[in-house]
């Protein structure tokens, strides 16, 4: 990150969204080294450790709610961590390598993403399951319910969008406990896509008309749903999710977060509140950002980088070359 002054929240100093496109690239270049290699642990090593040293000089007084896990599961990003130079008090959310089996089974679609919002405006989600729905922008509020069958959804959507249910295609991740979405899409005429991992580039998807995709659904990770929301925010997408709890013991642990009812059915907005900045760098190509490309001292990333108040995407093509600067300047 650059030594950039900020004074206040996210509505004061626009070039925080440039540091931290910084912040994803620098590990999304990590994590391009292990492309391929069978060797998921390293690759997200990687990304942590370079993603961790880039927001070393962020002008911003942060801290970790969303990172990965707790102080004593993870040596560095893990939740309540303070991180920056010093600056406006923000909430973090970070994925350093968003698809670990992708990157090393050299599968499309794998990311860096982080997200910021103002202190206290992220939900401090605990490390377990949510159900998530989402579909894009432009549709009217409420179209699809995380409580509704999936074919009821499919019918209302197909409506909306003025196309039949055929015509329409869900993605979700290949999961066995996906069996009744899949069958029940497939029943009511839809298409299914079917991913390996990365449920956030699943939900970024269907913002992105290119990719094909008209709604994500199904259960995936608690901390991958609060980013997506932050996405869908700065893309005017819709989004529900809801926790999932294997024992009591978790119940008590969201409670302990401040979840004063755990079993609340979250839109987009209560999962990512306020002004939130959102920014990500493709690690391998997928239909939403190009991979990175490596060779010798050089590399080129692909990013983008949006905000809620505004609605502006940006997508920023960068090389690097590094022969003439240090991977922290990144």
């Amino acid at each position: 990150m650059s030594a950039i002054t900020a004074t206040a929240g996210l509505h004061t100093d626009r070039n925080l969204a440039l540091d931290l496109v910084r912040v994803t690239e620098a590990a999304a270049i990590a994590a391009s080294a292990w492309i391929g290699r069978g060797k998921k642990n390293e690759a997200d090593a990687a990304a942590v450790e370079a993603m961790r040293r880039a927001f070393d000089t962020g002008p911003i007084d942060g801290k970790v709610v969303i990172g990965e896990g707790e102080m004593d599961e993870a040596p560095m990003l893990y939740i309540g961590e303070r991180l920056g130079a010093g600056g406006p008090a923000m909430d973090i959310a970070v994925d350093p390598l968003e698809g670990t089996n992708i990157v090393a089974r050299g599968a499309p679609n794998a990311l860096a993403v982080v997200a910021l919002a103002e202190s206290g405006h992220f939900l401090h989600a605990p490390d377990i399951y949510m159900q998530k729905i989402a579909v894009g922008p432009g549709l009217p509020e409420g179209v699809v319910d995380l409580d509704a069958p999936i074919g009821e959804n499919l019918r209302n959507l197909a409506q909306a969008k003025g196309c039949a249910v055929s015509d329409l295609t869900i993605c979700t991740l290949d999961r066995e406990r996906h069996a009744e979405i899949i069958v029940g899409a497939r029943a009511a005429g839809a298409r299914v896509i079917l991913i390996s991992d990365g449920d956030v580039a699943g939900v970024m998807a269907t913002a992105e008309p290119e990719s094909g995709i008209d709604m994500y659904v199904g259960t995936g990770g608690a901390p991958e749903g609060v980013l997506a929301a932050a996405a869908m925010r700065c893309v005017g997408g819709q989004m529900q999710g809801r926790l999932v709890y294997e024992n009591e013991a978790q119940i008590a642990r969201a409670r302990s977060m401040g979840l004063t009812d755990p079993h609340r059915k979250f839109a987009a907005h209560d999962m990512a509140r306020g002004d939130v900045l959102f920014a990500a760098t493709g690690v391998t190509t997928g239909p939403i950002l190009r991979g990175v490309w490596r060779s010798g001292s050089r590399a080129i990333t692909h990013s983008l980088v949006m905000r809620s108040k505004s609605g502006t995407i940006r997508y920023i093509r960068a090389h690097h070359n590094f022969a003439t600067k240090t991977w922290t300047g990144l």
